[in-house]
């Protein structure tokens, strides 16, 4: 018991920053058992196990509501489940495989490798009909929530404000999510599937630079294209960012273990040779329990909801987290390839809804685009339009907008700043600590509500 209320204790803290006075604020049941789906209130899906019960299936969690068993407790609070554990299993995704849909097209390798096979001499318009035909049931999906799914963010705010109230304190201080007191944080990347996006990425560049944004460029290193040091250095002297994209884009990164280890070598040679600190898989594939192979800082292949996604799930958190000690920078918005492509749509209303609601959240916005499917007039037209309302929302709403590697490097920072009282006030030490800002998180009724110290 007393190691899961640490546990808990650490969770909360690790994602807020936030003083805690002791770790006997819950009484924590995580009873054994398979894991299955539940409720934390109407709107927020767990998986794992509670003494609530759970259901194996989605569709039959409704009647698990573990918040209806959570009740005060002395001095603190019954909880029928384990937080920190909730909280992995979504980041990690290990509810896929009892989703309805399971891992899509990953759930059958010998379909996966033959399409990978031939994928590179079909026409888009040719693959785009079998990524319609796959992705047909996308909108009938109802775990991660589309279009942006925040279950991970919820349930720590509501476990901070069970601690809150365990404490009796109306507001509690935290170190707040990004520098210099920014509201959210946003990234622009672009992932180079061929010859012909390398050779446009110059005129990228220029169009991210007018637009006042600085991209990182995912480079698939082998058998693809020819990556010339000429590419590179003109990537970082013009002051972006030079990362991996797996290693052939194959589709095979993930699909057998002795094979995987042998390409994460090659990977991490490439990660050195190019001093690059960031990586993202072809095609967003994953397997969060091999990441400890890779030598890289940051990984950028975890969608937030991967509903347009060849693998299916979703990490349900649109902020930054650590897996081992990779720091994971979620992609939170739509592909341009799957807008274009799959939704068949060349407006950016999709990404305006999914910007403003991240910001709500104050979390990281990621924006991924292909420089070659960008070269046409119309799409070119609808990213630049995308570039700029995110730039109009950026400057309106204090938006921290930044290279993937300096997310990375502040998320590492703030992970070793602790809030220190002196005197009867709060201080924030360690690294980078000078860039930090000194945050409350205040009770209104049931809801909790941030404030920057001072305003």
């Amino acid at each position: 018991m007393s190691a899961n209320r640490q546990l808990c204790a650490a969770a909360l803290r690790d994602y807020f920053r936030v003083s805690l006075s002791g770790t006997n604020l819950w009484e924590i049941e995580a009873p054994a058992g398979s894991p299955g789906f539940f409720h934390f209130g109407p709107e927020v899906v767990c998986y794992g196990t509670s003494a609530g019960g759970t259901s194996p299936a989605l569709e039959s969690s409704g009647p698990f509501d573990a918040l209806e068993l959570t009740r005060p407790n002395g001095a603190g609070t019954y909880v029928p489940f384990d937080f920190s554990s909730v909280i992995e299993n979504l980041r990690k995704e290990r509810y896929l495989h009892q989703l309805r849909g399971g891992n899509g097209l990953t759930s059958n390798p010998y379909v996966r490798k033959a399409y990978y096979a031939i994928r590179e001499l079909l026409p888009v318009a040719v693959r785009r009909h079998f990524q319609k035909s796959y992705f047909k049931d996308w909108q009938k999906i109802s775990f991660p929530h589309w279009p942006v799914d925040f279950s991970a963010d919820l349930i720590h705010e509501e476990f901070l404000k069970l601690a809150m109230k365990a404490q009796r304190m109306p507001r509690i201080p935290f170190i707040w999510f990004w520098p210099e007191g920014a509201n959210a944080a946003a990234i622009v990347t672009h992932d180079v599937e061929t010859a012909v996006g390398r050779d446009y990425s110059t005129t990228l560049m220029d169009v991210d630079q007018k637009h006042g944004f600085r991209a990182s460029f995912q480079v698939v290193p082998e058998k693809r294209y020819e990556v010339p040091d000429t590419y590179w250095e003109e990537i970082r002297t013009r002051g972006f960012e030079f990362n991996v994209h797996d290693l052939n884009h194959d589709g095979y990164l993930f699909q057998e273990r002795n094979e995987f280890t042998r390409r994460a070598q090659l990977i991490n040679g490439y990660v050195k040779k190019y001093n690059a600190r960031g990586f993202r898989a072809g095609a967003m594939y994953r397997n969060v329990d091999w990441l400890s192979a890779f030598e890289f800082s940051y990984d950028m292949s975890f969608p937030n909801v991967a509903h347009l996604e060849p693998q299916r799930g979703g990490c349900c958190t649109v902020m930054p987290y650590f897996i081992g000690n990779i720091v994971e920078l979620p992609l939170t918005t739509a592909q341009d390839y799957s807008v274009f492509n799959i939704l068949e749509r060349f407006d950016i209303d999709l990404w305006k809804q999914q910007i403003a609601m991240i910001l709500d959240h104050h979390g990281l916005i990621t924006v991924l685009s292909h420089p070659d499917y960008l070269i046409d007039a119309k799409p070119l037209g609808t990213y630049e339009q995308l570039l700029a309302h995110l730039r109009r929302v950026c400057d309106d709403s204090n938006i921290w907008c930044a290279l993937p590697r300096d997310v990375d490097a502040w998320w590492r920072a703030r992970n070793q700043m602790t809030l220190v009282e002196h005197n009867g006030s709060w201080e924030i030490t360690g690294p980078e600590s000078y860039r930090a800002r000194l945050a409350y998180a205040s009770l209104d009724g049931e809801r909790l509500v941030y404030s920057l110290a001072g305003n």
